[in-house]
């Protein structure tokens, strides 16, 4: 009796020592009632008036979780594994030129135009969020997991998060959402829909390969730490997004969005970003990330992108396919929350020639047992019904087993639910192994504290995003961002009183007039800014080639000259011919500038996307160049035709790089 009366009182010891330690957290709640136990505070998600134990936070997530997988149907399971794009009413973000409304912050859009497929330009032909709208997937087809493309200020979408999750509150178990988006903070060339949202409300940072640039890795989690709280502010707490692809085929589309081509550092970026947006471990504060693409993007057959048909394939000429890898490491190490597989199917002989998202070998064995991983397995956005490489002779359904086989967790790009939830239904896959994907799932959503509130301070949020002090940061980036490749004839930096004539040079297909004359509406440099480059002392061009958008691609060989990419060689030359200039490239390919035939063009930057402000405090000496090449850059043609796709350019051979990577120079 001692013994027992011992273990008794150890034991209220214990539940007193641990309800002591016990912190209320605040709950948020529109319809679902409060539950009141123990002094302690719950909500009632199910509107069953009891205390179930997924609405307890005191207990261990594992049992939270296996409770509400135990009280889903098999279709609010299903719809739980897709996550699609939802709309704002008024969002004209998938038609081209379309007119410009004010986005309101309704969400009952069931009046929205049917969207177009963003690879075929063709309209969607089955179910999706445009065209069914959100509430109809959220109590129809229990969508709970959305990608935000709006391009819209801080209150609309803080007032839509709200509305969102106030919508999934009154569902049968009450959900919350998880809203994601692609990058919002950066100075891009392309903007495309899947890529980036571009120029918005939020602080405005390089793009990655100007984050890259800098050289910086404590501005680096700067940036991802102030970013993760704007975006939290208005109730984004998901990021599709970084890529961890090397930049190695300096051809491929897609290079704006990488952090370079050497692994190494890749990595190390990749770490601060990851750990930045997410912190230590997922909390509330948090926004999740999803590393793309696995196992790697970059190596594609002549640059070519798999989201197309004819750019399908990924090879490993240079047998470098670990190298490609290696920042995925980084980024299960800090804790990425997502793993995005590429749609690629790889040419090479060792691996089945199917999608990435197909390819049990690259999910099971190699990320999964390998590599450790333990997160979200979430698709690209259409492998099943747009983008199947290798899988083409498949059913959908065979498609959905496919993938589901090979470790897929999430479904990108479709609404509709009833292809998969008839996969299962006719037993092709297991529920058991839907579950698995399910208890992810939902651990990410505990862990971001969305169960106890998911809903965001309007008034909070407005004040947060592109706040003075975030901005501040954000253009010292820029500034640390821009490379001095060559200074030959010590033309920088400019000195005081001199004569500047300054011309932005871009061609977007739409003006007569690319060649523009920039003059400082309030001149703090102590120049003379004159309209014709005859007045000038000196000649700053700043080149923006533009290569188009990724989904302009139509199969061409891609070129990377600058007379390829909407650069007027014949005016560069003509322009730059008699005075001495400072010429400024903005990269995003390794662009040849070979064409470029001019003695007097011995002083050459290189932007990552920034502001004319950052560029002529460089130039003037304000800010002293400290960024460095993020990849290599090719002499000609020729050596971009001869290279080897999978192996960075400071490891090709002699000849290939006219700058290399980690280039730049300083006064």
């Amino acid at each position: 009796m001692k013994v027992r009366n011992i273990l008794l009182l150890i034991s209220l010891l214990t539940f007193e020592l641990n309800a002591q330690k016990v912190v209320q957290p605040q709950l948020g709640s529109r319809s679902a009632k409060i539950l009141k136990k123990s002094g302690l505070e719950f909500k009632d998600l199910n509107k069953n008036g009891k205390l179930d134990k997924y609405e307890d936070w005191r207990l261990p997530q594992e049992a939270r979780i296996q409770d509400l997988i135990s009280q889903m149907t098999i279709e609010e399971k299903i719809g739980f594994m897709l996550i699609s794009t939802t709309r704002l009413a008024g969002d004209f973000s998938f038609q081209q030129n379309a007119p410009k409304t004010e986005i309101t912050s309704g969400f009952n859009e069931e009046d929205l135009m049917q969207p177009i497929n963003m690879f075929t330009r063709k309209p969607l032909p089955v179910p999706n969020m445009g065209a069914a709208g959100t509430t109809k997937g959220v109590m129809t087809y229990n969508l709970r997991h959305f990608i935000l493309r709006a391009n819209t200020n801080a209150k609309v979408l803080a007032e839509w998060s709200n509305n969102l999750q106030a919508l999934c509150e009154t569902s049968r178990l009450g959900i919350p959402a998880i809203i994601a988006s692609n990058p919002r903070n950066h100075i891009t060339a392309d903007a495309s829909i899947g890529l980036s949202v571009g120029t918005t409300v939020f602080s405005k940072w390089p793009g990655e390969l100007g984050l890259s640039a800098m050289r910086d890795l404590k501005l680096t989690r700067e940036f991802a730490e102030i970013a993760a709280k704007e975006w939290a502010a208005v109730g984004l707490r998901k990021g599709y997004m970084y890529m961890a692809d090397l930049s190695t085929e300096p051809r491929w589309q897609r290079i704006e969005g990488t952090f370079g081509e050497d692994v190494d550092w890749t990595s190390n970026m990749i770490r601060e970003i990851v750990l930045g947006f997410q912190g230590e471990k997922l909390g509330l504060n948090s926004v999740a990330m999803t590393t793309k693409h696995f196992p790697g993007g970059g190596p594609q057959v002549g640059g070519q992108d798999s989201h197309f048909d004819w750019g399908k394939n990924a090879h490993y000429p240079g047998g470098m396919f670990d190298y490609h890898v290696k920042p995925f490491i980084a980024a299960i190490n800090a804790g990425t929350s997502s793993i995005m597989p590429y749609y690629s199917a790889p040419k090479d002989k060792n691996m089945e020639e199917v999608g990435f998202s197909y390819n049990k070998a690259i999910i099971q064995d190699l990320l999964r047992k390998q590599l450790g991983f333990k997160g979200i397995v979430n698709s690209d956005t259409g492998p099943i019904d747009m983008m199947p490489w290798g899988v083409e002779n498949l059913t959908i359904l065979q498609r959905y087993q496919k993938a589901l086989e090979a470790g897929v967790d999430i479904f990108s790009g479709g609404a509709d639910p009833s292809m998969l939830l008839e996969t299962v239904k006719k037993e092709m896959v297991s529920e058991t192994r839907i579950n698995e994907s399910i208890a992810r799932l939902l651990k990410e959503k505990f862990d971001l504290g969305l169960f106890e509130n998911p809903y965001v301070d309007v008034d909070a949020a407005v004040k947060t995003v592109g706040n003075a002090a975030f901005q501040e940061k954000g253009n010292l980036a820029m500034r640390k961002s821009i490379v001095l490749l060559r200074n030959d004839a010590k033309l920088l930096p400019i000195a005081p009183k001199t004569k500047v004539y300054f011309e932005t040079y871009f061609d977007d297909g739409k003006t007569k007039t690319p060649a523009k004359t920039f003059k400082p509406e309030i001149n703090k440099w102590n120049l003379e800014f004159v309209s014709t480059k005859e007045e000038a002392d000196v000649v700053i061009l700043w080149l923006t080639p533009n290569g188009g958008s990724l989904f302009s691609s139509n199969g061409s060989p891609i070129e990377l000259q600058l007379s390829k990419n909407k650069i007027d060689v014949a005016h560069v030359n003509e322009t730059t011919y008699h005075k001495p200039t400072v010429m400024i490239i903005n990269y995003t390919n390794p662009w040849v500038i070979d064409e470029v035939d001019n003695p007097n063009v011995k002083t050459v930057l290189a932007t990552f996307g920034t502001t004319t402000d950052a560029i002529l405090d460089v130039v003037t000496g304000a800010y002293n160049p400290t960024g460095k090449m993020p990849f290599s850059t090719p002499t000609s043609r020729k050596v971009v035709m001869e290279n080897q796709s999978d192996v960075p350019g400071f490891m090709k051979p002699k000849g290939y790089a006219l700058f290399k990577a980690g280039d730049g120079l300083a006064y």
